[in-house]
């Protein structure tokens, strides 16, 4: 950042002490009685301590069952076993989901899998699953998690019998060198998950119910009368992505007149948000407006928020300069801040009289892949693109998305030859990497031009001949690296 920045947090700071300290010598005198008074009146009228962390603890022992119970079959050698022998005897696999289904009291228990397709479950088999069956979608959703999510979390209707609706743990199966096979899990009936928020509810007199990460509420006892989700709910439109973005939080807005404080914290096994609210004491506004006039204003409160507001800004000045020296899609460097790039290698370079090489990089017939998967895939093809080249490349080496499905890469310290044979690294490297997402196997391949600096040369005239050089990788057919020599 320069100057001016800096000089306007400084005057910001300045405002702000100025601000704190007057209001501070302002109401401190007057309202410290009353502030006092009604605290002392609030602990004693309400003294029951926040209960989030209280009914998270009862939700691992109660509702994170199902998913250490699908954990163990996933992980069962004999269900493993099983699968990899061709699936033979299949009332073994049958008479097993019923033995886990009685001794661990859970409405439903299955497994499907990714070689037949059959979903077995614990009454016999009950379909082979299609791709092409919408009430199958949760199969090919849970197969195509990332490599980091084992399993998933989801309320649908039960397979065995439509007019119940379930809470189902689906955790992916690997073979014992890693390969996917199928999925398997258990089942929790929703009225069991109901009377455990109506218990909670009664027990600490809070308003409790879960939504998924969208805000969505998902979960709710048989007396909620609220809206569908976070961001319909009245008093809620504009904390919604605050809760939704923290782990944990802690908030108060009103509704109908009355104040509601809201304590969210994230059940990271199910990727639910456990929501607890309760309306507080009538004279809660009155206990905010002197205990917090007080404190928020007393010398030490004052230094403190001075110190915080420094290192807040000086952080967020840091991820404006990131921001604006990178590109969003990729994390790669962007094209504007190349040239002080390319000046810092040169003037390097100059010192250790040592060479710059640059290469032109760009993704052969991209616009096709676009057009036939989607911009999403497009982009997910740009990502696996980037981390390929940063895989490639050195700490001292620069990666820029140029722009579209070009990449230029600054290589200080490389010669002409030397840039040419990392470049062909770097074709071969993407020629043979297969893109699978969503069953997709997409590969691509990319024409590269190689070009030296020469002594004196802008910037411009080197990125142009890289370009010419790229040009005729192009014309030559493609896949091919291309120097420029002169």
């Amino acid at each position: 950042m320069g100057n001016n920045a800096w000089n306007d947090k400084n005057k910001f700071i300045w405002l702000l002490s100025v601000l704190l300290l007057v209001a501070f010598l302002v109401t401190s005198g007057i309202s410290y009685k009353v502030a006092h008074d009604s605290l002392s009146q609030q602990i004693e009228s309400n003294t029951l301590p926040l209960t989030s962390d209280n009914i998270y603890s009862e939700i691992q022992q109660d509702l994170l069952r199902p998913i250490f119970i699908s954990s163990l079959m996933a992980q069962d050698t004999f269900v493993r076993d099983w699968t990899l022998s061709h699936e033979q005897e299949p009332e073994k696999l049958i008479r097993y989901l019923k033995e886990i289904q009685e001794k661990y009291d859970t409405v439903t228990s299955f497994f499907v899998s990714e070689k037949s397709r059959n979903y077995y479950h614990s009454t016999g088999i009950l379909k082979q699953i299609q791709d092409v069956e919408p009430d199958d979608a949760w199969y090919f959703r849970v197969r195509s998690l990332p490599e980091s999510e084992h399993y998933e979390v989801n309320i649908d209707a039960d397979t065995a019998d439509r007019s119940k609706t379930t809470v189902f743990v689906n955790y992916k199966v690997f073979d014992f060198e890693g390969k996917f096979i199928g999925v398997t899990g258990v089942g929790l009936a929703v009225e069991k998950v109901k009377s455990l928020i109506e218990l909670y509810q009664k027990r600490y007199n809070r308003r409790v119910f879960f939504t998924d990460r969208q805000g969505n509420v998902t979960l709710h006892g048989d007396e909620y009368d609220g809206a569908d989700s976070l961001q319909t709910s009245l008093g809620l439109e504009n904390l919604a992505t605050r809760i939704l973005t923290s782990p944990s939080a802690a908030f108060s807005y009103q509704r109908n007149g009355k104040t509601v404080y809201l304590n969210s914290r994230l059940v990271p096994e199910f990727k639910w948000y456990l929501i607890v609210e309760q309306e507080d004491a009538p004279q809660e506004r009155e206990l905010l407006n002197t205990f917090w006039g007080n404190l928020g204003l007393s010398l030490m409160v004052t230094l403190g928020i001075l110190f915080i507001s420094n290192m807040t800004l000086g952080r967020y000045q840091r991820k404006l300069e990131v921001m604006a020296s990178t590109d969003k899609l990729t994390g790669a460097a962007n094209r504007q801040v190349f040239d002080g790039y390319f000046r810092q290698a040169l003037d390097k370079a100059k010192l250790t009289q040592s060479p710059i090489s640059i290469l032109l990089l760009d993704i052969d017939h991209f616009k096709k892949v676009n057009d036939s998967y989607g911009h999403g895939i497009g982009d997910l093809v740009l990502k696996t693109m980037t981390n390929m080249l940063r895989s490639a490349l050195q700490q001292q080496d620069i990666l820029c998305r140029w722009g579209g499905e070009e990449f230029l890469i600054l290589l200080p310290g490389m010669d002409l030859t030397q840039a040419a044979e990392l470049a062909e690294q770097i074709r071969e490297l993407i020629f043979q990497r297969e893109i699978k997402v969503n069953g997709l196997h997409i590969s691509i391949t990319a024409s590269i031009g190689v070009a030296e600096h020469q002594a004196q040369e802008p910037a411009e005239d080197l990125i142009k001949r890289a370009d010419l050089a790229l040009y005729q990788a192009k014309e030559a057919g493609r896949n091919q690296v291309v120097l420029n020599h002169s």
